[in-house]
């Protein structure tokens, strides 16, 4: 991997760090997601070794500066930017130093409760009040300086014009755009061949820092105000509150929208209780929810925790599991599959992405490495959807060494038979050996003939196989029927139990649906949903060995050249050996007759993310059963799509083509169950 120079590394990421907060804050026109920008921060900080108590580092900047379109408003009370956390640990190391902060004072756990509320994503806003009549509203701008937006401000329902008591108060809270309101907004610009708003947030405040307020008018903003900076009671009968609780109960009283969603916690374990559930249900929403924010709910012991150089040490923010985030590519390796097809693999730094760690990601093939200019030494950034294998999808060129070189694929790959040579495909762009004779792909293969997608040999997986190869017990997938209880019980970690529950689960094997034997055998193209279409259209293993290709690719989800591999493999005069061979030892079994007058008839689904009460593989099993087709990508002539938790990018290509998306439980409905 290309060098860096650890100053000149600083300084790049310290510029494009600085560039997208200042298009972000101040130009209302973000380039990268927020995910991708939290995620270099990460990075400066590691680098930096920084905390949000250095002065003077990008990471503790809040904000940014002011526009000199707006009057400039000096805050009475500093405005801050809270922190991030991103894990369970990260927040309890949070409340940990919560108490040592606080040790000298003898708190106990008892008195250390929270306020748990969502992070809503929009533009933070500063109301000021006297005798109860709004004054001026602000933008946050830089902490100490913000931009005067009341003329603006006042078009927003939400926020009164005079409270419900003649009282004076500066408080805080976010100005949003519904998603729905949105959509409205980007649909009207995109008419008017106008640039489109990023996400809610960036309209928000695009339409917030308007000098016309009737543009704002239009937008339908709202607003959430959140806390109490200075409150004068007057003669109005309402004391200051003592609690972060009380202020969004003096909120309510005083005519402001509070959240709905926010509770007291007694403790971290009810905290990271509330952020499980909006972790699943935020997207239900009809605003922008990114994270749960969190703060310590007495008053006096917030301010006896104070400020580090950015934000309240009382108060957090708990971030719901990033779809994108930046690494560095350490080298790219590439994959030999059960079929022979060459996959690019980046090995990156590791980092947290969507709940886990991930230190791969799938460069597809060799065209969408030159696309994205894909080179060893580079920062990218990853995004990952629900159980999506992650994939880079930009390289952030300003933090590229110096000296780095175009990736290009090598003429030969370990793995491959012969003598590794590889080609790439005709008419694709991916690349494959030239010979599959090698020992890699024999095991690859045979891994996945016992595996729960294939023959489902229970037990049996790639180290018994190894084992069973290296000792010369098989050679072919056919062997495994031949075995005996002798032949295995006297293998290192065997005893006989375990000897005669392979050979249990080999017999049990015995038996195989047409569909499964056509995964089993590692056909290119041929895939789970492919198989179930050919086996269901043929009805016998006979009937495919005979079909031509014009027959098969006329089969709807097969195609072209699903249909040219199947039948070139099946003429194959090795295949024709090996599978003759495999046929003396199992049963095939014809696919099960598909209901045509079930309440699913002549329908298309397409199942994505994970469901509450059904695996996967139930889900379409019902649905078949209720005579639906079920199909593996989205198309035009799909007529549902039944999404479950992190759907992924089948929910998304069926918003663009306008197909029905369902929950689990409207999809039980059309069972009729």
């Amino acid at each position: 991997m290309p060098k860096k120079s650890p100053q000149t590394e600083l300084s790049k990421l310290r510029q494009l760090i600085d560039y997208h907060r200042r298009r972000y804050h101040e130009d209302d026109a973000p380039e990268i997601s927020d995910e991708a920008y939290d995620s270099l921060v990460r990075q400066l900080r590691s680098l930096e070794g920084s905390t949000d108590d250095s002065e003077g580092s990008l990471t503790t900047e809040v904000g940014g500066t002011v526009s000199e379109a707006f009057a400039k408003v000096t805050h009475t009370v500093r405005q801050w930017s809270l922190g991030n956390v991103f894990t369970p640990s990260e927040l309890r190391d949070w409340e940990a130093r919560l108490y040592r902060h606080l040790e000298s004072e003898d708190v106990t756990e008892a008195q250390l409760t929270y306020v748990v509320e969502h992070k809503l994503d929009g533009l933070k806003i500063v109301l000021e009040y006297i005798d109860g009549v709004l004054v001026r509203a602000a933008t946050r701008g830089d902490g100490v300086t913000g931009e005067d937006v009341t003329h603006t401000a006042r078009t927003i329902d939400d926020i009164p014009d005079r409270l419900a008591h003649k009282v004076d108060i500066t408080c805080v809270g976010e100005v949003m755009l519904s998603k729905a309101e949105f959509e409205r907004v980007n649909l009207e610009r995109e008419k008017a061949e106008q640039p489109l708003f990023a996400n809610p947030r960036n309209a928000a405040a695009g339409s917030l820092r308007q000098l016309d307020p009737k543009v704002a008018r239009s937008r339908k903003l709202s607003a959430t105000m959140y806390d109490v900076d200075v409150f004068g009671p007057q003669d109005s009968g309402l004391s200051v509150p003592e609690s972060q609780w009380g202020e969004l109960q003096l909120l309510k009283q005083l005519g402001f929208v509070t959240n709905a969603h926010n509770k007291k916690a007694k403790d971290i374990a009810a905290v990271l209780d509330f952020y499980e559930i909006w972790k699943v249900k935020h997207d239900e929403l009809q605003y922008g929810v990114d994270g749960v924010v969190i703060k310590v709910d007495a008053i006096d012991l917030q301010r006896k925790l104070g400020f580090t150089a950015k934000s309240p040490r009382y108060g957090t923010a708990f971030k719901f599991p990033a779809e994108q985030a930046t690494s560095v590519v350490e080298a790219i390796d590439l994959q030999v599959g059960r079929t022979g097809v060459i996959t690019p693999v980046a090995h990156l730094t590791p980092v947290l992405i969507d709940g886990s760690t991930v230190s791969r990601a799938t460069l597809h093939n060799e065209d969408q490495i030159k696309r994205l200019d894909v080179r060893v030494g580079d920062t990218v950034i990853l995004q990952k959807a629900g159980d999506i294998i992650p994939e880079i999808v930009e390289v952030l060129l300003p933090l590229r060494p110096a000296k780095t070189k175009p990736y290009r694929f090598p003429k030969r790959v370990e793995g491959c038979g012969g003598d590794g040579s590889i080609e790439r495909v005709p008419g694709e762009a991916a690349y494959r050996c030239v010979t599959l004779d090698s020992d890699f792909l024999r095991r690859q293969k045979l891994y996945y003939f016992v595996s729960k997608t294939a023959l489902n040999i229970d037990g049996v997986g790639p180290r018994i196989i190894d084992l069973l190869l290296d000792t010369g017990l098989i050679t072919h997938h056919y062997d495994l029927f031949t075995l005996e209880v002798g032949d295995l019980k006297d293998l290192p970690g065997f005893k006989e139990k375990a000897a005669q529950n392979v050979i249990d689960a080999i017999t049990a094997a015995r038996t195989v649906p047409l569909q499964r034997l056509l995964i089993g055998l590692s056909i290119e193209h041929v895939g789970e949903e492919t198989a179930r279409l050919i086996a269901e259209h043929t009805g016998s293993l006979q009937k495919i060995q005979e079909a031509r290709i014009e027959e098969l690719s006329q089969i709807h989800g097969v195609g072209q050249v699903v249909a040219e591999s199947l039948v070139l493999w099946m003429q194959d005069s090795t295949h024709k050996k090996e599978l003759a061979q495999l046929l003396r030892h199992i049963e095939v079994t014809a696919p099960k007759k598909v209901s045509q007058k079930g309440s699913l008839s002549r329908k298309t689904m397409v199942f994505t993310g994970t469901l509450n009460t059904l695996t996967r593989d139930e889900a379409k099993a019902l649905a078949r059963q209720a005579g639906a087709e079920v199909a593996s990508s989205v198309s035009k002539k799909t007529d549902y799509v039944v999404a479950g938790a992190d759907p992924g990018s089948k929910a998304e290509r069926a918003e663009e083509l306008g197909v029905a998306i369902i929950n689990e439980e409207q999809f039980r409905k059309l069972l009729g169950s």
